[in-house]
């Protein structure tokens, strides 16, 4: 059977998404770790969900990086660089208080927007763009968030609640060029920064453990953001015939 898979006759099967070993390791130690978060987000463990937030989006990269084909691509790269930028928006408010630690968290997450609109850039005449009826969801939701968060952010708050919220929604649009799953991780990413900004800025949304929903809903709109791209790559190598393999970093 082999040898008529080898000649042509049936298709080769699909590449994994994690073909390495390093890659599986880091997804396995990836979903621990997330599991355990969530437990200390739901039983207000503060210092085990902030030691083990820490760990979230370096083990992220690490899984992306050693699954994805190499020489890595400008797409692998960049989106990278916006795990990394979401990692210190997750770490370094911590050394501030208050509104400050807000605004720097808000400062690295729009760093990180910005990266992932570039990487996802070249394919934006796949994506939901293009199509005005797919489109009007996530323009409503910008809109719908800015109009709700405006009397709770006034003055400079505001036009960086505006500004983050363009480059989030511009991320999830372009998301959808790449790959179905980063078009859910997209739209996931958006709802879990949707609660954060009803609930700094609204009220509205404080139901119990909502650090749990939030970690939730961030942890997975990452992972389908990468798992998307790791799909974008096998396709393309699988389709190019270049017989490159998988690095084992």
């Amino acid at each position: 059977m082999t040898d008529v898979v080898h000649h042509g006759l049936l298709p080769a099967p699909p590449p994994r998404l994690l073909p390495t070993v390093t890659s599986r390791a880091a997804a396995v130690a990836l979903a621990m770790l997330t599991v355990l978060h969530l437990v200390a987000q739901v039983a207000e463990a503060s210092t085990w969900a902030r030691v083990t937030q820490v760990c979230l989006m370096p083990l992220l990269a690490a899984t992306l990086w050693c699954a994805a084909p190499a020489p890595r691509s400008r797409l692998v790269r960049l989106v990278v660089v916006a795990l990394g930028l979401s990692w210190l928006g997750d770490t370094a408010p911590a050394a501030f208080e208050g509104d400050a630690a807000f605004l720097v968290m808000v400062g690295f997450f729009l760093l990180a927007q910005v990266a992932y609109v570039v990487a996802f850039w070249p394919s934006r005449r796949a994506s939901v763009a293009r199509r005005p009826a797919l489109l009007a969801p996530y323009a409503l939701a910008a809109v719908a968030l800015v109009v709700a968060c405006a009397p709770g952010a006034p003055g400079p708050l505001l036009g960086a609640v505006v500004v983050y919220g363009v480059c989030l929604v511009a991320m999830a649009v372009l998301a959808t060029g790449v790959h179905p799953l980063a078009g859910a991780g997209g739209a996931v990413f958006l709802a879990s920064d949707a609660m954060i900004a009803l609930g700094a800025f609204t009220g509205w949304f404080d139901p119990p453990a909502s650090g749990f929903w939030v970690m939730l809903t961030y942890v997975a709109g990452q992972a389908l953001l990468v798992a998307g791209v790791l799909a974008r790559s096998c396709s393309q190598l699988s389709g190019s015939g270049t017989g490159v393999k998988p690095a084992r970093s």
